[in-house]
């Protein structure tokens, strides 16, 4: 046997999202939150019993406990059954995407969501929304979490990834499949293009889906033929307005199939689309309470249509935010200059003064250092600005003055 060169154990070297959730773990195991779901017998609020292997898994906090794999039907839900049952407080999330840096609008949002959540009592989640796999950016993830701690922010659990299980999006996609709510689609971006030159557009980056592939009928789908990565898949859209009452622009009606028609739910590669995967994560998360920029205003009645597929009860509570944008009206982007907090801190400036430019920017009153627990005190969501904020070159030179 080979002699002990020392007699000290070395200690693998730490990630800031291992330093920063180590608080939110120890919280868990203090409160005995239960972070995988009981055996379940049943989906809740799915119509027929069913019945599903038992295995123990081990959470973060090492503790091992039992978990059901449903069989032939969504084993998510199982965490949804389980908080819809629960006496328990709300719960928001805060999910960057490590796409790219954290910037000032970003950082408005996410600052706005935490005081809400502190005011009200709300549980607090921290998700990193990483599935878009060619746009994301290596340490983005890292740095995003770092920064939300250095302005002050604090969160009850995570973060969570979603890359790490993709088996509950393939689980709810499963379930569309077989109930025919959804079908494959082969199209290219470019046919769509040819074939919707007069169709109203959703947004800039999504035209509206002619319903080339979509089938007369709706038609049941083997999950089988979901795992090729060749083909898409939509959600058939039903005709009509959805409607829904949005806690800061009020009341709302969209009419999907009329701006977007059967959007994607998988995409090619087999990846599921944003639009399904926050739905189940909000779902198996516990989340009710939803903070958002107002660019995402347009994804809601998609969002309320996958949780009506998915007869996952009613959808959260929905409050989208105007965004910070540029001079020419544009969501901040580089061609508005460096807006990054990474840039910012890089310069000298203290979270102090970042917080102070976004609290000015959220109608606290005149622009001044302070710190994230005096704009718990300040913020009033009744102040603020109903219209998007432009960052000018003057909050620029605010921020990076001594």
């Amino acid at each position: 046997m080979a002699a002990e060169t020392s007699g000290v154990k070395t200690r693998p070297k730490e990630r800031p999202s291992d330093r920063i959730g180590r608080r939110s773990r120890l919280s868990c195991y203090r409160h005995k939150q239960n972070l995988f779901p009981p055996e379940c017998p049943s989906l809740g609020g799915m119509k027929r019993p069913f019945r599903g292997a038992t295995f123990h898994v081990t959470n973060k906090c090492g503790r091992s406990k039992k978990r059901t794999e449903f069989h032939g039907k969504t084993g998510f839900l199982a965490d949804y059954n389980r908080y819809s049952k629960e006496k328990r407080m709300p719960r928001t999330r805060i999910a960057p995407s490590p796409t790219g840096a954290l910037h000032l609008g970003n950082a408005r949002t996410f600052l706005v969501n935490w005081a809400l959540a502190r005011r009200h009592g709300w549980g607090v989640v921290l998700r990193i929304e990483d599935l878009d796999g060619p746009r994301v950016k290596s340490g983005a993830a890292d740095e995003a979490i770092e920064l939300l701690a250095w302005l002050g922010l604090d969160w009850d659990e995570g973060p969570y990834y979603q890359l790490h299980d993709l088996a509950p999006y393939r689980e709810a996609l499963a379930t569309l499949a077989r109930a025919g709510d959804v079908y494959p689609c082969r199209c290219t971006r470019k046919q769509i293009e040819l074939a919707s030159l007069s169709a109203p557009h959703g947004d800039e980056h999504e035209l509206r889906y002619p319903g080339t592939c979509r089938p007369a009928e709706p038609t049941p789908v083997d999950p089988a033929l979901l795992a090729d990565e060749n083909v898409a898949w939509r959600l058939r859209v039903p005709a009509g307005e959805t409607v829904f009452v949005d806690q800061f622009a009020g009341a709302e009606r969209h009419s999907v199939d009329q701006t977007v028609g059967d959007f994607l739910v998988g995409t090619k590669g087999g990846l599921p689309s944003y639009q399904l995967a926050v739905v189940v994560d909000d779902a198996r998360q516990g989340i009710d309470q939803v903070v958002r920029g107002d660019d995402l205003l347009p994804s809601t009645p998609r969002q309320i249509h996958i949780y009506d597929r998915l007869r996952l009860g009613p959808a959260p509570s929905y409050t989208h935010l105007p965004l910070v944008v540029g001079s020419d009206g544009r969501r901040l982007a580089k061609r508005h200059g460096d807006s990054r907090l990474s840039h910012y801190r890089a310069a000298g400036a203290s979270a102090a003064r970042v917080v102070g430019q976004l609290a000015a920017w959220c109608g606290c009153g005149e622009r001044r250092e302070m710190t994230a627990g005096k704009f718990l005190d300040k913020f009033d969501l009744a102040r603020l600005p109903g219209a998007p904020i432009v960052f000018s070159s003057e909050d620029d030179r605010w921020l990076l003055e001594r």
